[in-house]
């Protein structure tokens, strides 16, 4: 192949890709902010700005200046509040939600499909009755457990975390790499749920946990991660590549081997 041949084919692949994005419906992300101990103003704004350069989505954002561990957020109630998309990034704290009719709302659209991502302080949200031990029978304390596919109830101090992928066949797993994070905070694991699958795990100062992880929920696909405390972890273009491929795989836009299907990558 000549020089002018190869140039007419880089022409034309670069353009059937643009046809492709440019027909290809982005997809419709909706991110919850709010509450307690962290930057969400920044926070929304940087992982709005990071998944939008490097997958095709428009991502909506429902945020709340409040930083309680009850944030008033507008999802609560409203069994609706996710109609018209197509996943649902929740990265709010509200550690004190407690009531279980609001949180069944919260769960609602994804107990009818809808897939989920879910961000740090979202593991350690919508908690009630004892949720500090190990539950051995499903009920009002469990039902958020039971949707992230792991339960949590606490963190170290801020360290920094060595994070391994374990399982690297995994779609979402394809191409990233171990790395360390600034400080963070690593939470524990009271359980994996047999639904969850384990794709990386964080050491801080010789402790392990599970930071990475798929859930079957019912039929409905979620992806989690306990990462993401401090702005310069959630501006790590590591952290966003990680973030952006769950979205991908959760909403069914990556096969069995990591490829993205065509159109959604930028």
């Amino acid at each position: 192949m000549n020089r002018k041949t190869q140039i007419l084919v880089s022409l034309l692949s670069g353009g059937l890709l643009s046809v492709a994005a440019a027909e290809s419906k982005p997809l419709k992300v909706l991110l919850i902010t709010g509450g307690c101990c962290h930057d969400y103003k920044a926070q929304k704004d940087i992982l709005k700005k990071g998944i939008e350069e490097r997958i095709n989505a428009v991502v909506d954002q429902m945020h709340v200046d409040d930083g309680s561990t009850k944030p008033a957020l507008p999802i609560y109630g409203n069994a609706d509040y996710a109609a018209g998309y197509d996943v649902v990034i929740h990265d709010e704290c509200a550690a004190d939600i407690s009531g279980e009719e609001v949180i069944k709302a919260v769960l609602a659209p994804h107990q009818k499909g809808l897939p989920g991502v879910n961000l740090h302080c979202a593991m350690h949200s919508y908690r009630s009755g004892d949720f500090k031990n190990k539950f051995t029978a499903t009920g009002p304390t469990t039902m958020w457990f039971e949707y992230i596919g792991l339960q949590s109830t606490g963190h170290g101090p801020q360290k920094p975390i060595e994070i391994k992928f374990s399982d690297k066949k995994h779609p979402i797993t394809q191409g990233l790499a171990d790395w360390t994070t600034v400080n963070e905070e690593l939470y524990n694991n009271v359980q994996v749920l047999d639904t969850a699958q384990v794709l990386a795990s964080g050491t801080q100062e010789g402790k392990d946990a599970v930071v990475v992880w798929t859930n079957d929920y019912k039929g409905t696909k979620v992806f989690n991660t306990t990462i993401g405390h401090n702005n310069a972890t959630v501006g790590d273009p590591r952290y966003l590549d990680l973030v952006s491929r769950g979205l991908l795989w959760a909403t069914g836009k990556m096969d069995a081997e990591g490829k993205v299907a065509e159109g959604y990558k930028k």
